[in-house]
């Protein structure tokens, strides 16, 4: 990512199955127009303790980076052990820049 992307990458901390698991990702956020939500979503990179977790399913996860929270869901990890997270609402990351436009 460049100084001119949104979203995050860098340390956060995943919280599956009442455990707490460093890790890090790479994150982003769009409003979709259709259903007027907030949607984010990203990867997590492979991490070991993660795969012994949840093996070849995902499941729900709270996700925090430095002063953000949110709740999503993980997908099944791809061949490359990496699990994609996926949510709606506020994302658990900062914005900047202007809210979206409001729809109808």
């Amino acid at each position: 990512m460049t100084a001119d992307d949104e979203g995050y990458r860098g340390p956060a901390t995943l919280v599956v199955a009442g455990e707490t698991i460093d890790v890090e990702v790479l994150l982003d956020a769009r409003h979709e127009p259709f259903d007027g939500r907030l949607h984010w979503s990203g990867r997590v990179r492979a991490c070991r303790r993660l795969g012994e977790l949840l093996g070849t399913r995902g499941g729900p996860a709270e996700i925090r980076t430095p002063g953000h929270a949110a709740v999503g869901t993980l997908s099944e990890p791809d061949p490359w052990n990496r699990f994609r997270i996926t949510g709606t609402g506020p994302p658990p990351f900062g914005l900047d820049g202007p809210p979206p436009p409001e729809t109808d």
